[in-house]
């Protein structure tokens, strides 16, 4: 890890404190729950809006139609423009 400082020693370094949450991702074949990454004055659709095509999903389970696991993987990237909608899990209501 790089760490820079500048000329009044305040330290610089090239991670970026983020926070999880954890989502569900609807696109037009499958069902994604998972975690993402936002910053921690962020939101969700921040994340979203920024320029990067693709948005990293952790802890990601892939569901069926039916609601069925067929597949589950510690990190995924997923296609920004595959994404119908988005729900953070804390604002769902009535599931």
């Amino acid at each position: 890890m790089v760490t820079q400082y500048d000329e009044k020693g305040k330290i610089f370094t090239q991670v970026i404190s983020k926070k999880p949450v954890a989502v569900i991702i609807q696109t037009s074949a499958h069902m994604i729950r998972g975690t993402v990454h936002v910053r921690p004055t962020e939101r969700v659709i921040d994340e979203m809006n920024l320029s990067a095509q693709f948005i990293a999903v952790t802890e990601a389970r892939v569901l069926d139609a039916q609601g069925s696991q067929i597949y589950a993987c510690d990190f995924l990237t997923l296609n920004k423009n595959e994404i119908i909608w988005i729900i953070p899990d804390d604002e769902v209501q009535g599931a």
